[in-house]
């Protein structure tokens, strides 16, 4: 009974039909080129005025939640899959396949679908500035944020967004950017897949009662779906979009268009990610704005990512290339907002949850030094307005901001013996960039040997560490690989007395976990798997010839520093 599945997740196309006119950019982006020397961090990256430069952030912050490609081939009907899961039926027939449903899912609702999916709440208007998402006047304010409804020719669809995986709840407050540490759309792209191929159109229109309009959204679906190749995350949290694009190329001829083939649908061609794992966490959008280069190994060198995030979750709905290529080259408004909004975003600030009479600030000045004789020469540097002449006049508040990042101008990479999987993972993507969308857009995909040494902006907020989650605090990543936890728990972050150890920055010890969390099998990690190794950032960084660098007070110093970033 996996068709109900299908038509939810369907709408992970992150599409909006809603029509809005072209508008060519008349202002110069930034330059997206190889190499180009980010002197800057890019907060305004078209460099428009103080008033524009509002109003595409703002527009842009919606369009993450409601996201405008029109010519994606997967957007579901949102009305009979709504009657189905609310049981909105007097047939008896249809009540006992709703029944049987339900106990086979243990999905009572359509709410009850975007929970288990990891969708947060939209935010109230009432939240605090800078922990929440614009909503234009005239909206009404959805239940769900990443979750829209849309019109299409005459039917109500839906669809997934952006902010399904990018924006998230941190103790109750919204933050634009941050990783949401549980979706679940590959897993039910899994489901939907199996659901929409078994499922026979005229059974779906007598079940769901879904009009002409919806069951062309229906069918349409039920095609492309086809040119679709999936793969299961090897654990939560680690929903990245990359074997979901390989393995969709391989049902695809091997052309500059990677036109439909209904041989190579049958029969993919096989792939290293069919046998290997290549997961990792979406990343946190405000780091974009220091860097050169994108993803957590740095291997989109060249390129406006939110072009290049667009072709990977449209290759991944079975989008024709050449209406994709057209879009693009029409809405160059739209991506321009998308990436202002981005850019600009802001790391949470830990003062925003916690008290400043919990900041130790000499403890932070002490992990200063520290930091910058250990970790600076990759991580960059973070001017603190404690180092200014009027610093005492300040509030702790105040004192403790970053006042200036320097980051490297070109951003590196870095082998430190972390699990590689990961980049290993990236040579199969090497192939997009002999399509024509991707040289009319300057995507280049170099595979690379190591990760992006990130700036370390908000890194209090994004446990667990490493592209893999693999470490579930700070205090954890400073120990030797060989001493750090193997197994623990890993769960939301509602309540910051329980979900989080904020002395070691990071999920509790597992004896110490939640016990709801301990019920939960797939919230248990396992850094023995493949995949999810939790070694590395050792000898050369923490380490010098076999002995560690730091001694316990020294890291609990740097710790205090970090979570000033």
């Amino acid at each position: 009974m996996h068709f109900i599945y299908v038509i939810i997740v369907l709408g992970f196309g992150f599409v909006e039909s809603k029509a809005r006119d072209s508008v060519i950019m008349e202002v110069a982006p930034s330059n997206w080129s190889q190499g180009h020397v980010v002197s800057q961090p890019r907060m305004n990256p078209y460099n428009l005025s103080e008033e524009e430069f509002l109003q595409f952030k703002q527009q842009g912050q919606w369009l993450t939640h409601s996201y405008p490609v029109t010519v994606t081939g997967l957007l579901p009907p949102y009305r009979p899959i709504e009657r189905i899961l609310n049981d909105d039926f007097n047939n008896p027939i249809k009540k006992w396949l709703n029944s049987l449903f339900k106990s086979l899912t243990q999905i009572k609702s359509f709410d009850g679908l975007m929970n288990w999916l990891g969708l947060n709440p939209f935010p109230e208007r009432s939240e605090k500035e800078g922990y929440s998402v614009f909503l234009p006047e005239g909206k009404v304010k959805p239940k769900f944020l990443g979750m829209d409804q849309i019109e299409h020719n005459n039917a109500l669809g839906f669809s997934l967004s952006c902010a399904t995986c990018h924006t998230s709840q941190l103790f109750g407050k919204t933050v634009f950017g941050l990783t949401n540490r549980f979706p679940r759309a590959n897993e039910f792209f899994i489901r939907a897949k199996v659901g929409v191929t078994l499922l026979e159109e005229n059974f779906f229109k007598y079940y769901s009662g879904a009009n002409p309009a919806e069951m062309e959204l229906f069918s349409s679906a039920k095609k492309n779906i086809k040119a679709v190749g999936l793969k299961k995350p090897i654990a939560l949290g680690l929903d990245t979009s990359l074997a979901q694009v390989a393995l969709s190329l391989s049902k695809r001829n091997p052309d500059s268009i990677a036109s439909r083939s209904q041989y190579f649908e049958k029969h993919p061609r096989h792939d290293y990610l069919d046998d290997y794992p290549a997961d990792s966490k979406p990343a946190v959008w405000w780091n974009l704005k220091y860097k050169n280069r994108w993803l957590s190994d740095g291997s989109v060198v060249s390129g406006n990512p939110i072009y290049t995030n667009i072709l990977w979750n449209e290759l991944g709905r079975g989008v024709d290339l050449l209406e994709l290529e057209q879009w693009l080259e029409d809405n160059e408004k739209i991506v321009a907002e998308l990436s202002t909004a981005v850019f600009s975003s802001e790391a949470p600030r830990i003062t925003d949850f916690f008290s400043e009479a919990e900041i130790d600030i000499a403890a932070a000045k002490r992990g200063e030094t520290l930091f910058n004789e250990v970790c600076s020469s990759c991580h960059g540097t973070y001017k603190k307005n404690w180092s200014l002449p009027n610093a005492e006049a300040m509030s702790l508040t105040e004192r403790i901001k970053t006042s200036q990042v320097y980051y490297p101008k070109q951003t590196k990479v870095k082998n430190v013996g972390t699990d590689p999987y990961r980049y290993l993972g990236m040579k199969s993507l090497e192939t997009l960039n002999s399509l024509a969308i991707s040289q009319k857009n300057n995507i280049l995909i170099q595979a690379q040997v190591g990760y992006v040494p990130p700036p370390l902006v908000g890194i209090w907020a994004r446990w667990p560490y490493f592209h893999n989650n693999s470490v579930p605090s700070l205090c954890e990543l400073l120990k030797p690989s060989a001493q750090r936890v193997k197994q623990f728990y890993q769960g939301p972050a509602r309540n910051k007395n329980t979900d989080f150890d904020k002395v070691c920055n990071g999920y509790p010890v597992p004896e110490k976990a939640p016990v709801e969390w301990k019920r939960t099998r797939e919230l248990k990690v396992d850094t023995s798997k493949k995949g999810l190794g939790n070694f590395g950032h050792d000898e050369g960084i923490f380490i010098e010839n076999g002995k560690e660098l730091l001694n316990q007070d020294e890291k609990m110093d740097l710790i205090k520093y970090l979570q000033t970033l």
